[in-house]
């Protein structure tokens, strides 16, 4: 391996790391001859589970005492760069604590930031992966110059695989004097309602688009997701419209997902869109037109109403049940 180390920023979530944290510890594992994983909170907890997918180290920076991750863990950070020499890169997740660390970690180190990445490999140094155009094209990058190269990742760029690892060793990460910048604190945390599993997370994803017509018809999405234990999706066209949060949204400016079922009811297939799902195993297209862009990647095509088809295998799936 050509890269001597790398570091990884894991985030932790109801005890446990996040399936983003894991998906970049096993891929820096592929690369690097030397793993280190920084994280915060109880990092003792998290030795044994980093350190099966790949982190030989694990720096933990501590109870945050009510304070967003980003001031505390990028001082953190910086401050291992200086004492502890620095990695050839750190990857951190795509995430609103990941972009945050990864901005101020800029400007405390002085070094740019690569971010929307896909795709990460060794062709003699560290290359990125970048999808641009609506994601009809993708571009290369690497770091030059002296200092760690910050490469913020998306979700499901990678393949998370158990290396069945020893516990990492953990060592503390002081934060250090922070001024000013540490003096917010977290007033009040509220978590969205759901019910089945996480959208990123679901083995079975059924998104619905404009085709629906109405915001009223995505009830329709919502049941037939229930019914298959899968998680509803979007597409930005229904979002920007009102109909469902943000947090539903598939796509290169929402969530990326890999299911082992896609289904994509009235989403005509937008290249916007088809970048946060072409990677699922099973794609199951429903849509009147037949010349809709989504039948171009869809391993299964229904040329129809999705007024009536979803009717129907609502029916169908509650018979079963």
């Amino acid at each position: 391996m050509s890269i001597p180390s790398l570091w990884v920023v894991v985030e932790p979530s109801n005890g446990s790391l996040t399936t983003t944290s894991l998906e970049l510890l096993s891929h820096a594992r592929s690369l690097a001859s030397s793993v280190a994983a920084i994280t915060w909170g109880n990092g003792s907890s998290f030795a044994a589970q980093a350190g099966e997918y790949g982190a030989t180290t694990l720096y933990d920076v501590g109870a945050l005492d009510g304070s967003l991750p980003g001031v505390p863990v990028a001082s953190a950070i910086a401050a291992l760069v200086q004492s502890a020499g620095a990695p050839d890169a750190i990857l951190i997740p795509t995430s609103y604590d990941g972009r945050d660390i990864a901005g101020r970690l800029s400007a405390r180190l002085d070094r740019p930031v690569l971010t929307n990445v896909t795709g990460l490999a060794d062709e003699g140094g560290l290359v990125t992966e970048h999808p641009v155009f609506g994601g009809t094209q993708t571009v290369k990058a690497r770091f030059t110059g002296e200092g760690p190269g910050l490469i913020v990742i998306r979700a499901k760029s990678f393949a998370s695989e158990s290396a069945g690892g020893a516990p990492a060793s953990v060592l503390a990460a002081p934060v250090g004097d922070t001024a000013g910048t540490g003096n917010a604190r977290i007033a009040n945390s509220h978590v969205e309602e759901r019910t089945g599993p996480k959208l990123e997370d679901a083995a079975v994803v059924v998104s619905g688009g404009r085709g629906l017509g109405e915001a009223e018809k995505y009830a329709l999405i919502e049941e037939t997701a229930r019914l298959l234990n899968g998680a509803p999706g979007a597409s930005r066209a229904i979002v920007d419209a009102g109909w469902v949060p943000y947090s539903y949204q598939v796509g290169q400016t929402g969530k990326t997902v890999k299911p082992t079922v896609y289904i994509a009811c009235g989403i005509s297939g937008a290249t916007q869109h088809m970048v946060g799902m072409k990677g699922s195993k099973n794609i199951v297209a429903i849509n009147k037109d037949a010349d809709a862009p989504i039948f171009q990647i869809a391993d299964f095509g229904i040329v129809g109403d999705v007024h009536k088809v979803l009717p129907a295998l609502i029916e169908a799936l509650k018979t079963r049940a």
